[in-house]
This record gives structure tokens, C-alpha cells and sequence, in this order.
């Protein structure tokens, strides 16, 4: 097993991730190798030499923002590399790193049918947020990473296009972990009404300096990458009730958002840019998610028995059904119950 690793003194992942893998593996039968591999905020494909090791590896395993920044890229395909989206040790010990994983896949599986079977999703939050369109209409080809994630945590991203509506925003808009610019969160006065029609963004609502901040970093961000800065591409939510965020988001928002959005009280949307991931991710929290009036999402809480073959799932795997019984609840918000500006927006 090939571990490639950034180097934790970065803040992304812990100091003790790594040992704790290894130790485990060698515990298994399983022969690690590390290497540090470097983070880059515009990461590209790796070289031919990299490459080449990690295809000649049994398993590849990514404690690096690299993986994730990798995600959608085809060089990936067929080596299929495991990115964690647990990011120090602790975490491998909660439900998040224990529950089978096997219950997850099951479930994402079930959850892609389901919404690809409705007649109408419709998706509400607290906030305000408020978009409905029919069932998913899921690519036959493309659509998916490149990847494995772990522990698997989000459904299939559903493509934007049929959909229309309002997002709320609250705390900051964040970038999508595919390319690391200044600024990376954008901080948030009060809540942001992001309105879209399809692919594009429409407008924005709310106080006159967040709508100008929010139009401002849009155009700006899509004039930087030569990208379309009003397209809406695709959303999914968080299917693991294991997930959680210690502490404020504000205080590490790039850490937030490449780990929270797993959890089921976090649905978020891939904007600026016609492609998965985007650059601008919409973070809705708490919400409710129906699917033909049903609320398979209710305020942040998924109910895996509401969808066809999903009591099945629990049944199987007690473990998942324990975390699903007693859901983690911290995912980074003030206060308040939102989440609240960053206290630094630059990646380090």
C-alpha cells in the first residue's frame, strides 16, 4: 500500500494520520510505504514517475488535498486511489472511520436510485433555501470521480440543469478543494440569497454589501480561470451521520469544507465553472430533502428507512444502524446554528 501524505505542519491533515494507518496495515499483513508528496493550489496531473509508482502499488492511499484536487481527473481512473476525508487519527476511531463501509456504498447506491426515480426533489432549509425539479437526471458516462472515497459520504452529484430556485448562504462561500486561491473563503455579513434558473445563477438577495461582495468575487474568480462564473453545475448532500466538525468552521474554513460535507446536515452545490467540482461551492445546512412529498432529508437528518431497500441496509450492518440512531450534531456552526465568517480565508 503506496500512502501519500502532505506534510501535517500544512494544518489540513494531523500529525498522527499517517502513523495510525501505517501501524494498522502493518498490524493486517499489509506492507506500507510513505511518501510525502507536496500540495500545490493549482494541483495538476501527477508525473509520469508518480504515476508509474502508483500504478505498480496494490492500493493507493491519498492523505493529501492532492487526491482530492485529483478527484475528476481521468489519469485516475484506472488506478482508483483512496482519498481519506478523515483527516486525523481521532476521526478513524468515531463512526465516521468505523462503520462498515460497505453500508455506505449500499445506501449511496439506494439513495441514486431513489432520486433518480422521483417525479419531483424538492430542497428547503432554515435559512431559506428553497430549488425543486424532477428526478435526477444522473450522465450515463462521466458524473463520477476518479476516486474512492473514504469513508464514502455523498451520493452521486445531481446535474443542476432541471432546477431552479434560491440558496442560502450564511458565514462565507468557500472553494470547491479543486484549486486553492486568495480569497479562498469570502466572509459573509448576514444570509445570502444566491438565485438560480437552471445552469445559471440569476441574482443575488440580501444586504447591499454581501450581494456586491458576492457578484464581485463570482466575476472575479471566473475572469481568473477563463471560466463561466454564473454556471451551476450539479449538488448532492452528505449521507454519513458519523461525519462532524470540531470547533468553528470560520476558524478553518478550507478544513471544513473538505471534510463537513459529508455529513447529512451539509448539501452543497459545484458553481463558476461548466464542470464538476467548480470553484465556488454553496453550502446549504439542515436540509430537507423530499422526494415526492417525502422528507428523506428532515432538517439535516437522513432517514435511510424512508427510501426503498434502506431499512435492508441497517438491518445488515448494526453499525451504521447505531450511527444513524444517534447522529453526530457538530459540524463547525456559531452560536447562532449558522455558520459564521472566517477568521482567515487563506490556505496555508
Amino acid at each position: 500500500m503506496l500512502v501519500l501524505a502532505e506534510d501535517p505542519r500544512l494544518g489540513y491533515y494531523d500529525a498522527e494520520i499517517a502513523g495510525a494507518v501505517i501501524e494498522a496495515a502493518l498490524g493486517m499483513g499489509v506492507y506500507p510505504r510513505l511518501r510525502e508528496v507536496a500540495f500545490s493550489p493549482d494541483a495538476v496531473t501527477p508525473d509520469a514517475a508518480l504515476l508509474a509508482e502508483m500504478g505498480a502499488a496494490d492500493r493507493v492511499l491519498f492523505l493529501a488535498r492532492l487526491g482530492d484536487q485529483l478527484r475528476f481527473d481521468p489519469a485516475l481512473d484506472s488506478i482508483r486511489p483512496v482519498v481519506s476525508y478523515a483527516l486525523d487519527a481521532a476521526t478513524l476511531g468515531t463512526d465516521f472511520g468505523r462503520a462498515h463501509h460497505h453500508a455506505f456504498e449500499a445506501l449511496k447506491s439506494r439513495i441514486n436510485t431513489a432520486l433518480a426515480g422521483a417525479g419531483q426533489i424538492r430542497v428547503t432549509c432554515p435559512l431559506g433555501t428553497d430549488f425543486a425539479g424532477p428526478g435526477a437526471r444522473f450522465p450515463e458516462t462521466g458524473g463520477e470521480v476518479g476516486i474512492a472515497r473514504f469513508p464514502m459520504a455523498v451520493f452521486a452529484p445531481v446535474p443542476a440543469g432541471a432546477y431552479s430556485g434560491r440558496i442560502a448562504q450564511a458565514g462565507f462561500l468557500i472553494g470547491t478543494g479543486s484549486r486553492y486561491y486568495d480569497p479562498y473563503a469570502l466572509a459573509l455579513d448576514d444570509v445570502l440569497l444566491v438565485h438560480f434558473e437552471g445552469n445559471r445563477i440569476t441574482g443575488f438577495a440580501g444586504t447591499a454589501s454581501d450581494v456586491d461582495r458576492a457578484a464581485r468575487h463570482y466575476r472575479e474568480i471566473g475572469a481568473r480561470f477563463g471560466i463561466g462564473w454564473s454556471f451551476v453545475h450539479s449538488w448532492h448532500a452528505g449521507i454519513h451521520p458519523g461525519c462532524s466538525f470540531a470547533g468553528l468552521a470560520g476558524a478553518a474554513p478550507e478544513r471544513w469544507a473538505g471534510s463537513a460535507f459529508g455529513s447529512p446536515r451539509v448539501l452543497h452545490f459545484h458553481t463558476c465553472g461548466a464542470y464538476a467540482p467548480g470553484e465556488i461551492s454553496l453550502n446549504v445546512i439542515d436540509p430537507t430533502v423530499a422526494l415526492d412529498g417525502v422528507a428523506v432529508w428532515e432538517r439535516g437528518r437522513l432517514h435511510p428507512d424512508r427510501i426503498a431497500g434502506g431499512a435492508d441496509i441497517l438491518a445488515r450492518y448494526p453499525c451504521a444502524a447505531a450511527a444513524f440512531a444517534a447522529p453526530a450534531r457538530e459540524i463547525g456552526l456559531g452560536p447562532e446554528g449558522r455558520l459564521t465568517a472566517p477568521v482567515q480565508a487563506k490556505v496555508r
